[in-house]
């Protein structure tokens, strides 16, 4: 039997997997960007085998700047900006870049993306501020919405995941709509597509084929375990997948020929892909051998390759330059068996070329075609037919149309020719060792027609089945017309701000020649740089408020200009110091007027939130999504005095204005007003206390004391309590008092106080009033008593010998009277009271003598008095004038003052001054002394003739008309025994 076995595998080819290894940086906390003033744990991992000792961390995009070294593999940072780390002699990390943000709230996302995982995007805000109906957008439009959670997840990320996202929500504590920055999520492959190869080999047990799965997971997911799986014209091969990425097949057959393909998956994330599907042909010739009974024929093809034929004969084409060898086998006994090889020439001329049982040609060319077999004993083979196939030249690819250059897309013919070869012959056609078509013909040559792609060497191969022969390299130069460009916008931070350095690159994927890439702004030309495909060109300036817009690029290959998609840049331009305006209707500002505060900062983009403070507490908020700033009213209180800022933010910065102090005056209240006296009633000669107090007003507060509305004085108070006034009482102190406040807004009068001034009664005189000059038993007499100062009601008593006789009110001036009928018991000491609840005041003592003698009698005792009597009062009369006009001249004023009315002299001043009315009444003298005291009554008769003056000095009580005779005690010297008496008798009523 004659065994050729040919592999023919169609699969691309994807270059080199395997890289450099480099570490590779990860975040703790896993996300970016976060806010400022946060630490974020850099570690530099990818070290299976060892641990550094030290490791490099360098700051920069390029790793220019060196940050130091750390014993473990973890940095710990605080600012934004690229990290690479080196561990001992390893390449240099890909750069990391970290944000610290600023703003009220971040959206967090991890710092990378791949395939099949579970990304969680996280809707941060500052500490101490709580987000509610959080919404997350995609491209600007809603993605989901939360009402208290602020996270959303994307289960098994694809690319179709890939976009800009954003989230918003509201701050519970004041309400207003908060947005955080702009994320751009791009998913990157997990894995590449895997690629299937396979190589045959020969072993001595038959031919083996070995597939293979190739690709690789990316540094960050090297820890990742991946399954692979094997298929033949999709059914699966073995037991199913497994870790290894390579299959192999011993004992081919022409049964495993078909359709092969591989898949790589990681289970974990659910991620699968497939290989590119690669026919591989498997063709064995081999020539069955006539059956002898129990004995098989064996061919060993080239290097002792051990095939079983157990068909019928047939035919088997050979090579030149092969080995061929024949072994007739037999069973039983062999020893005395003989061989013999016979081969049927092209006329059919038998001719024996062998007596063994094998038939060796080493070296196979034209001559040994023909039918051959063997003679063992008495048994015959079938014959075998042995084809001798001419092998291939090497070929000869052309190209038409013959020109050098070809537009991509264009279709081209590739003619591949042989000069000699026995058919059927396989042609095939690379590119770069990458096969793109193939086929069988019984010509010496093939055409292949494609449609133009790639530049590069193309060849083609014709193999008949002794091996492939190619031909030389044609080198085939496809010019790619420019593919749209893409235009990106690079910078620092995640959000474009003023001042920041911006840099667009533009770039086609596609392209053969150099690329002219020219920026536009708005449809103004920028800048322009050229620079081959899959590179592209950047062009980098520093950011001003004007630049906010759409941007393009386009890309020129010489074969017309292809233009990018729009660009939208928006440049947020942080708020300058806002102004705070205070509007209020009048100067000063008064409790319930209404104010507005107007905050406005002149530059900064919108929309713009303006929050108003009072003492550093919030009083509300208002957007203004164009310029012209916020306004925000208050119905101003007292407790709306103070200090005011407000605060303007825009998501990049905030920003407070000056302090402005606002003094809201409160008008006062009525007052109050209260007359403090020291006893239940004002008394003449008491101190009073004016005081008038508002309880609400606005300090300084001007209080002004009124008494029948005439101004007493006023006074100023600086701080709260009120004011005083304080006031000596006199008798016109009596009347209605009020008050007035006033804090310069509006006046308010208090109630009115009505104060009476109550004036202690003076000393009472005693007045008794007979019907004739000598009181006599059985006449009326008139006792009258008179205070001649005190505020009525005044209680007058009386008494006789300390006993009382009777008590009355007078409720207006003159004193009170009570007529008494005399009797014997009568005779004594008289005085009276008068009391106004101020304190009582006691007369002088009056003592009366009742006779009840003859008349002539009367008048003897009369005349032996007479002189005695007269020389007495005569005495009296001058010391009491002298003391008068002393006391006159001493109290001259006092006298003017209580002259408007009577009832105000000096309870002393009452005996005094009713003598000089007594001196002038020409009295006739009888003395009596019936008791045998040092006292003295003396009977003084009136004249008809009373000069006016006097009448209008004497008491009311003197002057009556009625009276003819008044009694009025007479002190005398006398011995100390009669001064002793006088004074029992007085002391009761002093």
């Amino acid at each position: 039997m004659l065994l050729w076995a040919t592999l023919l595998v169609l699969a691309p080819t994807s270059g080199q997997f395997a890289t450099a290894p480099k570490p590779v940086i990860s975040l703790y906390p896993p996300w970016t960007p976060v806010f400022q003033g946060e630490t974020v744990n850099l570690t530099c991992n990818g070290f299976h085998f060892y641990a550094p000792e030290k490791t490099k961390w360098y700051y920069g995009f390029y790793g220019e700047k060196m940050l130091g070294k750390t014993s473990g593999n973890i940095l710990d940072v605080h600012e934004a900006g690229m990290y690479r780390c080196q561990a001992e002699n390893s390449p240099l990390s890909d750069p990391v870049l970290l944000t610290f943000s600023t703003a009220s709230v971040i959206l967090q996302t991890p710092l990378s993306v791949f395939e099949g995982d579970s990304v969680v995007l996280r809707c941060q805000a500052k500490a101490k501020t709580q987000l509610d109906r959080v919404k997350i957008y995609k491209n600007d439009k809603l993605l989901a919405s939360f009402d208290e959670n602020t996270e959303f997840n994307i289960h098994r990320a694809s690319l179709r995941d890939n976009g800009e996202y954003q989230c918003a929500g509201v701050r519970k504590s004041h309400g207003y709509r908060v947005s955080s920055n702009r994320v751009r999520i791009q998913v990157q492959e997990l894995f590449p597509r895997p690629e299937l190869t396979a190589s045959l080999s020969q072993t001595r047990d038959g031919s083996r084929m070995t597939l293979s799965c190739k690709t690789q997971l990316p540094p960050q997911k090297s820890n990742i375990g991946l399954q692979f799986c094997f298929f033949r014209n999709n059914q699966a091969l073995e037991s199913g997948c497994s870790n290894s990425p390579g299959l192999q097949i011993s004992a081919m057959w022409n049964e495993y020929s078909g359709f092969y393909q591989c898949k790589a998956g990681a289970g974990i994330s659910g991620v699968w892909k497939d290989s590119q599907i690669s026919q591989i042909h498997v063709q064995i010739f081999q020539q069955p051998t006539a059956k002898i009974p129990t004995h098989v024929i064996f061919i060993y093809l080239g290097a002792a390759t051990k095939v079983q034929i157990p068909t019928d004969p047939a035919s088997v084409s050979v090579f030149e330059g092969q080995e061929l060898l024949l072994i007739c086998l037999l069973d039983g006994d062999l020893k005395y068996i003989n061989f013999s090889w016979y081969k049927k020439g092209k006329w059919k001329k038998k001719e024996k070329i062998s007596s063994e049982a094998k038939l060796k040609i080493s070296v196979v060319d034209n001559s040994h075609a023909g039918e051959y077999y063997c003679i063992a004993g008495h048994f015959t083979s079938k014959p075998v037919t042995i084809k001798v196939k001419d092998p291939v030249s090497q070929p000869l690819l052309t190209l038409s149309p013959g020109k050098a250059q070809i537009l991509e897309g264009d279709q081209v013919k590739f003619h591949c020719q042989v000069s000699r070869g026995s058919p059927q012959i396989l042609y095939q056609l690379f590119h770069e060792d990458a096969i793109l078509q193939e086929m069988k013909a019984n010509l010496r040559w093939a055409n292949f027609i494609i449609r133009a792609a790639q530049s590069g060497n193309y060849y083609c191969t014709a193999n008949n089945g002794l091996g492939p022969k190619s031909s030389e390299a044609l080198r085939v130069s496809v010019i790619v017309p420019v593919s749209q460009p893409v235009l990106t916008l690079h910078t620092a931070e995640a959000q474009t701000v003023e001042g920041d350095v911006v840099t667009l690159h533009c770039e086609a994927h596609k392209g053969s020649l150099s690329v002219l890439y020219r920026f536009y702004h708005e449809d103004i030309f920028l800048e322009n740089s050229a620079a081959p495909a899959g590179v592209g060109a950047s062009f980098s300036f520093s950011l001003t408020a004007e630049h906010s817009g759409n941007y393009y690029c386009t890309a020129d290959d010489g074969f017309g200009p292809r233009r990018s998609e729009t660009v939208r840049l928006s440049v947020i331009v942080p708020v300058s110091l806002p102004i705070l305006t205070l509007r209020v209707p009048r100067f000063p500002a008064v409790v319930g007027d209404v104010m507005e505060l107007h905050c406005e900062a002149p530059r900064g983009s919108p929309p713009i939130l303006y929050q108003f403070y009072h003492e550093d507490i919030i009083l509300g908020s208002s957007q203004a999504l164009s310029g012209g700033g916020a306004s925000f009213q208050l119905n101003l209180t007292e407790e709306h005095s103070g200090n005011y800022l407000c605060e303007a933010s825009n998501v990049q910065k905030a920003q407070r204005s000056n302090l402005k102090i606002l003094s809201v005056k409160v008008p006062v209240s009525h007052p109050v007003f209260t007359l403090r006296v020291p006893r239940a009633q004002g008394v003449v000669g008491d101190v009073v206390e004016l005081h008038c107090e508002a309880l609400r007003g606005s300090p300084p507060i001007l209080y002004w004391f009124y008494h029948e509305n005439v101004t007493l004085g006023n006074s100023s108070a600086p701080s709260g309590g009120g004011a005083s006034f304080n006031l000596s009482l006199t008798t016109e102190h009596s009347g209605n008092y009020s008050c007035e406040a006033d804090n310069g807004l509006e006046a308010q009068s208090s109630e009115v106080k009505t104060l009476k001034v109550t004036v202690p009664v003076s000393r009472p005189v005693l007045t008794l009033k007979v019907p004739r000059t000598q009181a006599v038993v059985g006449d009326e007499m008139e006792l009258h008593c008179e205070a001649l100062k005190g505020s009525l009601p005044i209680l007058y008593r009386f008494y006789h010998e300390n006993v009382t006789l009777r008590n009355d009110s007078a409720f207006s001036g003159g004193g009170v009277s009570f007529n008494l009928s005399l009797t014997a018991e009568h005779s004594g000491n008289y005085s009276c009271e008068a009391d106004n609840g101020l304190g009582a005041q006691h007369s002088e003592v009056v003592t009366l003598f009742i006779t009840g003698l003859a008349k002539n009698r009367s008048g003897t005792v009369a005349t032996g008095v007479t002189g005695a009597l007269l020389s007495m009062v005569a005495l009296a009369a001058g010391a009491l004038l002298f003391y008068f006009w002393l006391s006159r001249k001493a109290g001259e004023k006092s006298a003017s003052d209580v002259s408007r009315s009577p009832s105000d002299s000096h309870p002393q001043e009452t005996i005094y001054h009713n003598v000089p009315a007594w001196i002038e009444l020409q009295p006739v003298y009888i003395n009596v002394n019936p008791r045998g005291a040092d006292t003295v009554y003396s009977e003084v008769r009136r004249n008809q003739e009373k000069n006016k003056q006097t009448a209008a000095s004497t008491p009311r009580s003197l002057r009556d008309k009625d009276s003819s005779v008044i009694y009025s005690q007479v002190k005398v010297a006398c011995t100390p025994a009669s001064r002793a008496q006088q004074s029992a008798t007085s002391a009761p009523h002093r």
